[in-house]
Parts: structure tokens; C-alpha cells; sequence
């Protein structure tokens, strides 16, 4: 069964449910209160009427105003009390009269009949095996009994009318339940489809994936579901970056590779068959597999930040003398391409806790890059200055070829190159200036690289916190 099945079939399960524990609930709870108030009727009846019977006997001292006060209360029934009845308008007698009848009989205190509503027993007659409720009636002067009165209740007609009543209101209930649930499967027959119809297209696009194509969800609310779809796209964009990268990454190695080991089997071969003398060969041998080697212990580096491997011997040293040993390392090469390299920084720079040999080695990517990418003539100055009592801030400036506005958001990438560092002038694996970042943010601090564009020139910025 599908999901959408799924949740559509317990959403309306639920739904279904709690209407009919709703209508059961309600049913039997406003039965048992009506079962209880019919029951209350004759009680409260009697009781009143006994009140009522115990003032008109005070007051008259006898039996006399009985009927006074039986119509009153509404339990004369013959035909010219009715018309009266209903012919006044005034007073409550029309209004307190009981369409169902209701037996009353008034006994004395020596269980003799004084009235019969009904006209059953005639007055005198012994009062004996009356049903309804007993109620006493006192001369309230003496506060003596005086005699009873017998309220008999139409019980049964009262519990029909109550069953008509509770049928009434299940059926009502019942319909509102079914508009209710039917609303209620429209919604949730709405949300279900909501739900699944982004998870199966999730899914298409995940097979679209697998398989090497290119998938994209629609993003169309700013929800929990739109943000899933705007993620997996995001996640389909790096993928289709990392793969651009790994391609590029084969292509840039096969050529590193290819080159060097060409270049050794030539040499070789040159002095296998005499046309090229051994020291010639050797160095030219030597060169090569450097390069070899320098592109196989970039590869370990990547492999160690990925595993999260990469530790740091720190250790307390000078930043100056770290700062100018790195300039006397790299102006040889810098002078043989005839580029200016030069140290802009105070020798009162704090001692810092650094990984001096992984900090000489990110500075040296850096120096190396802008080195390469400066022309004959042009200059590079390493310049580092305090930020504050917080941060030491390094810079790499050059004025060399610069990078292009849509290649600076990828130059930290992992085996990008820009097109201007794919001259062989250049060289490199794409790997340096990754490996230099996790060296750098592994001391806890921030890089970042700027340029105005082609031909401006570049600076790399390098933020360290002092030690605390």
C-alpha cells in the first residue's frame, strides 16, 4: 500500500472514529440524564404541590380551596377549566397546564379520598393502593400532618418523549458527524496528496540522480516540504559541482601524471641509446619524480582533512621569524622569475602556539601560487599587523594575473583550478589552497581571498586569534 494510502486511511480512521465515540458518548450520557429527570419530575411535582396544599389548608383552615390550588398548578382536567383556560391570557394557569395528565389525588390524614384530579376515586373513598410519589401536607400553624398527596406520573409517556428526543438528536448528530467526516476526508485526502506527491517526485529525482541525470524539485511553499525540496536541490547542485570537480580532478591528474612520467621515459630512453648524457638525465629524472612525489603527498594531505586526521603540534614560537624564514625560503624562486618578494611586518609580533611545520606549509602554498602567478617585474609583499588585542591579520598580496569575479567563490574548492592556473607555468593539482584553508581553520582561524579581477593582482587575507 502506498503512503499516501497509509496516512489517508488512518487520518480517516481517526476521523471516523472520534465522530462515532462522539455520538456514542453523547448519546448514552444525555439518556442517562433524561432517565434521571424523569425520575426527578414526579419527586419535584409533589413536592411543590404539597407546599402549595399545606398554605391553602393554613390559610383556610380545610379542604376548601383545594381545587384553587390544583388549578393552579395545572391538574384540573374538565373540559370548562380548559376553555377558561385558554381563554385567559392573563396569569400563569393556561401556561402551567400539563398536556399530558398527570393523577392527583389528596387524602386526609385518616386515609380517606378529598380529591381525585381524575375522578377515579370519589371523595371519602378509602385512599389505599395509590401509585406516585407520597408527599405529606402540614397545617403549617401547627406544623401537623393534615393528610398526603399522591403524584402519579405518566412515566411512560415521559421516557417515549425522551426516546423522541434522543432519536431527534442522534439523528442530527449523525448527520453533522457525516458532514463533518466527509469535510475532514476531503482534507485529508488533500493533505495526504500534499505530502506524498513532493516524496515521490523526491524519489523520481533521486533514480534521476542515480542513474547520472539532472533532476530539480519544484520549490512552491516556504514550508517543512518546500524547504526538503529546495535542500535536495541545493544537494543536487553540489553533487553536479562535485562532479564537474571529479572530472576535471581525472583530467588534471592523468596530466600531472602523464606529464612527468612521459618526460622520465624519454630521459630514459635518451640514455639508454646514447642521445643524452647521465647527469642531464638525472636531474631531469629528479625533477620530474619531485613533482610526482609533491603530487602524491598533496593527495595524502586531502585524504587526512577528510578523515578528520589532521593534528596539530603546537607549539609556542615567533610569528616574526616564522613570517621572514618563509620569504627567505621562497625568494629564490621568487628572484628567478624576477618578481619583488618582501616582508612588511613589525619584529614586536607576540609569539603565537602554532603547528609551525603546517603553518610554513600553508604559508608556502600561498607564497607559491603567487609566485607563479606574477609576472617578471611585478611584486608580492607578505604583510602581517595586529587587529585589536584579538587577532593577528596576515596578507598575501600580488599584483599578478588576478582571478576572474566567477572563479573567486571556488578557488578553495578541492581540485579547482582556474583556467589561468592550468598553464603549465602554473602547474598544481588544485588541492594546495584547500589543504592550506583546513590548515588554517584548524588553528582556528578564517581565510579569505580577494581580487578586483583579471590582471589586478590578488590578496589573500589570513586572521589568527592571539593566544588568551
Amino acid at each position: 500500500m502506498s503512503l499516501r494510502w497509509q496516512i489517508m486511511g488512518s487520518m480517516v480512521l481517526v476521523i471516523v472514529l472520534t465522530v462515532l465515540i462522539n455520538i456514542g458518548v453523547g448519546y448514552y450520557s444525555s439518556q442517562s440524564r433524561l432517565d434521571v429527570l424523569v425520575d426527578q419530575i414526579g419527586d419535584d411535582e409533589a413536592i411543590q404541590l404539597a407546599r402549595n396544599l399545606s398554605r391553602e389548608y393554613t390559610a383556610t383552615g380545610g379542604w376548601v380551596t383545594v381545587d384553587s390550588a390544583l388549578s393552579e398548578a395545572g391538574y384540573v382536567y374538565d373540559s370548562d377549566r380548559d376553555g377558561e383556560g385558554e381563554g385567559d391570557g392573563e396569569g400563569e394557569s393556561s401556561e402551567s397546564f400539563h398536556k399530558d395528565r398527570i393523577r392527583v389525588v389528596i387524602a386526609g390524614i385518616d386515609g380517606r379520598v378529598v380529591r381525585d384530579n381524575l375522578s377515579d376515586l370519589p371523595p371519602g373513598a378509602a385512599a389505599s393502593n395509590l401509585e406516585g410519589r407520597r408527599e405529606t401536607v402540614f397545617d403549617l400553624t401547627t406544623n401537623q400532618p393534615v393528610g398526603h398527596v399522591y403524584v402519579d406520573v405518566n412515566r411512560e409517556f415521559l421516557s417515549t418523549e425522551s426516546r423522541g428526543f434522543l432519536n431527534t438528536l442522534l439523528l442530527i448528530t449523525l448527520i453533522g458527524g457525516t458532514l463533518t467526516a466527509g469535510v475532514a476526508i476531503l482534507l485529508a485526502a488533500r493533505l495526504s496528496k500534499r505530502i506524498t506527491t513532493p516524496v515521490t517526485a523526491l524519489t523520481e529525482a533521486t533514480q534521476a540522480i542515480a542513474r547520472g541525470d539532472t533532476a530539480r524539485l519544484p520549490v512552491t511553499s516556504s514550508d517543512e516540504v518546500g524547504s526538503m525540496s529546495a535542500a535536495f536541490n541545493q544537494m543536487t547542485a553540489t553533487l553536479e559541482s562535485q562532479r564537474a570537480l571529479r572530472r576535471r580532478l581525472i583530467n588534471d591528474v592523468s596530466h600531472e601524471l602523464n606529464t612527468p612520467l612521459s618526460v622520465i621515459q624519454l630521459e630514459a630512453t635518451g640514455l639508454r641509446d646514447g642521445l643524452q648524457t647521465p647527469d642531464e638525465a638525472s636531474d631531469q629524472i629528479i625533477h620530474e619524480v619531485d613533482m610526482l612525489r609533491g603530487l602524491v603527498t598533496d593527495l595524502d594531505w586531502l585524504a587526512e582533512t577528510d578523515s578528520g586526521e589532521l593534528r596539530l603540534a603546537l607549539q609556542v614560537c615567533s610569528v616574526y621569524e616564522l613570517l621572514a624564514s618563509e620569504v627567505d625560503r621562497w625568494i629564490p624562486q621568487s628572484s628567478a622569475r624576477q618578481v619583488e618578494l618582501s616582508l612588511q611586518a613589525p619584529d614586536s609580533l607576540p609569539e603565537m602556539s602554532l603547528d609551525r611545520a603546517r603553518m610554513s606549509q600553508a604559508l608556502g602554498n600561498y607564497l607559491s601560487n603567487a609566485v607563479h602567478a606574477t609576472e617578471a617585474g611585478g611584486r608580492i609583499v607578505l604583510r602581517a599587523e595586529l587587529e585589536g588585542d584579538e587577532e593577528l591579520m596576515i596578507s598575501i598580496i600580488d599584483d599578478g594575473i588576478g582571478i576572474d569575479a566567477a572563479d573567486l567563490p571556488h578557488v578553495f574548492d578541492r581540485f579547482y583550478r582556474t583556467d589561468q592556473a592550468r598553464d603549465r607555468r602554473i602547474g598544481g593539482s588544485g588541492l594546495g589552497l584547500a589543504i592550506a584553508r583546513a590548515i588554517i581553520e584548524a588553528h582556528g582561524g578564517t581565510i579569505a581571498v580577494k581580487s578586483d579581477g583579471l590582471g589586478q593582482g590578488a590578496t589573500v587575507t589570513i586572521r589568527l586569534p592571539l593566544d588568551e
